[in-house]
């Protein structure tokens, strides 16, 4: 637990599972998801932006939903699966479908969004494959899953901003995970 001058009345256990391990920590309430992610867990992927969700810098899958983890206060996550940039790749070191295509696209350039681009990637693609439509989404009246053009794709990432502007290579990499 992180801060000196915290104390029961303040704070609660709360577990979490993050990336597929368990993790009971004593957490201020006042706390959100990604200090207790990057300060208590070593965890640090998930990127501080603009600390009021607008940057998207800070994403994460919870229970296999992505959120801005800036904005989640901790102990109300309490049992909830967590899954950040580092659990993407798999058990041996291999990278993730999606991080191997970032790297083939070049789709990172400076790296400070790649983590937070790569869980809404995810995040999206796994939207769309149960149906949940976006914006741009033509008629989902068959219930089936939401085809991924450009257009479809860069709607649905819209909420993550790189300041080198490397979207077109982004849905590049995001094209050819899905192809």
């Amino acid at each position: 637990m992180s801060g000196e001058n915290s104390d029961s009345a303040t704070c609660s256990g709360t577990t979490l599972t993050v990336n597929g391990k368990p993790h009971t920590l004593l957490v201020d309430h006042r706390r959100v998801l990604l200090d207790v992610l990057r300060e208590d867990l070593d965890l640090w992927g998930a990127k501080k932006g603009c600390d009021h969700g607008q940057c998207g810098a800070c994403t994460v899958l919870v229970d296999g939903r992505r959120v801005n983890s800036c904005l989640l206060l901790a102990v109300a996550l309490d049992g909830s699966e967590v899954r950040t940039v580092e659990g993407l790749g798999g058990d041996g070191g291999e990278l993730h479908p999606l991080q191997r295509a970032f790297l083939d696209r070049d789709a990172f350039q400076c790296g400070y969004c790649t983590p937070g681009q790569l869980c809404s990637a995810l995040g999206m693609l796994d939207e769309a494959a149960v149906g949940h439509p976006s914006r741009v989404t033509g008629d989902t009246s068959d219930g089936g899953p939401v085809p991924l053009d450009r257009d479809e794709i860069s709607e649905r990432l819209n909420g993550n901003l790189c300041r080198c502007g490397a979207y077109p290579r982004i849905v590049d990499a995001v094209e050819d995970v899905i192809r």
